[in-house]
């Protein structure tokens, strides 16, 4: 399987701001140019475009190819799921809204702190390896928003599980709050498979700063900004597929133009991503260097560093991208860590940043924003 799968969650609509009407001519052109060059997978999930995705899949793909010709996954979301009967409720709508008699990957959807409670409360785990026996699934997973800490211990708890999609991208690959790069190893000390979302995150690196798109350019000036995301991801050797959530024609053949025989990037491109993630965080909004001088002795043991990260990767995402992940990550640390507004102002942290910052300051706005 070629490592490109096709996200069907930003789909091009008829209507402006109404994700549910789908521009379904335009997208059945896109499957069919993605097809065509050689490319399968097709990732789509319950919720995804005001809950019409699964049906813009079975309209654009399944009723349009044999099922040989494409590889299908979706997903079971925890916000909708609050009984054992809603297991199979679920579970068999998506079978007939998507026209298939099985699914080739099924995923637990955005497990956290508290999704991953309620999954294991209504037995989803054991559930979905009975789903895999009856046929109805070929490969069981799930997709994951957290701390490598949790996914290490998802795994160890749950080695059936035989792949985990993480959010992967160069600039959340060291980020303090998303921790791209330690749950990426995590999976691999797991040796679990990974598909990568948000590569390009949601259109944040298909728009970085001008100085960042000129060395880009000048480097090869025929490949798109966000091809220089997408490789990033695509060139990690336990990555088995990367998702790009395509909103046109123009896109997908951007990506095929690539990615349709990848060269993962070479020593010279890794340090412009070096050097573009440092341009890229050299406009962020909170000077923090994550040392984490300030965390210990915090009486409310709040996860400063972290928090900061989020602030900033939350600020340069791109406006038209609308939901961002940064928002459930802080929800889900503040699970096991004090809240931004737990602070007390007590002041110990501020004596102890090496950086001056006025963190009291900056933990209100970080309350006001993700509280």
């Amino acid at each position: 399987m070629k490592k490109l799968g096709f996200g069907l969650m930003r789909l091009p609509t008829t209507e402006p701001n109404n994700p549910s009407k789908i521009d379904m001519e335009q997208v059945k052109k896109m499957v069919d140019l993605f097809i065509e060059n050689g490319f399968t997978y097709f990732d789509t999930a319950w919720m995804y475009c005001g809950f019409a995705s699964e049906p813009a899949a079975k309209e654009a793909l399944v009723d349009r190819y044999p099922r040989d010709a494409y590889t299908l996954a979706t997903k079971l979301h925890g916000d909708y799921l609050n009984t054992l009967e809603d297991r199979d409720r679920i579970f068999s709508s998506q079978l007939e809204k998507t026209g298939v008699d099985f699914f080739d990957y099924y995923l637990l959807h955005d497990i956290g702190a508290g999704y991953y409670e309620k999954f294991t409360e209504l037995d989803c785990f054991h559930w979905l390896m009975e789903k895999k026996k009856e046929g109805k699934v070929k490969h069981i997973g799930f997709s994951f928003h957290d701390g490598p800490e949790l996914l290490d211990q998802v795994l160890t708890e749950h080695p059936e599980m035989e792949f985990v999609q993480l959010q992967i991208n160069y600039l959340d690959w060291e980020s303090e709050g998303i921790q791209s790069r330690k749950c990426y190893e995590v999976a691999v000390k797991h040796q679990k498979p990974v598909i990568v979302m948000e590569p390009v995150k949601g259109g944040t690196l298909a728009k970085v700063p001008e100085e960042v798109e000129k060395s880009f350019k000048a480097y090869a000036p025929d490949m798109s900004v966000s091809s220089w995301a997408i490789r990033f991801a695509a060139g990690l050797e336990n990555v088995m597929l990367v998702l790009s959530g395509m909103s046109n024609l123009t896109q997908v053949a951007d990506n095929i133009s690539y990615m349709k025989d990848l060269k993962p990037l070479n020593n010279e491109e890794q340090a412009l991503i070096q050097k573009a993630v440092t341009a890229i965080n050299a406009n962020i909004v909170i000077p923090c260097t994550g040392c984490a001088y300030c965390v210990p002795g915090c009486p409310q043991n709040i996860a400063i560093p972290q928090y900061f990260s989020l602030y900033n990767a939350d600020k340069q995402e791109v406006k038209e991208k609308g939901w961002t992940p940064q928002g459930e990550y802080y929800k889900r640390m503040a699970r096991s860590f004090g809240k931004a507004s737990d602070c007390i102002a007590c002041g110990q942290c501020e004596g102890s940043c090496p950086q001056h910052l006025p963190i009291i300051q900056w933990l209100k706005e970080v309350a006001d924003y993700f509280e």
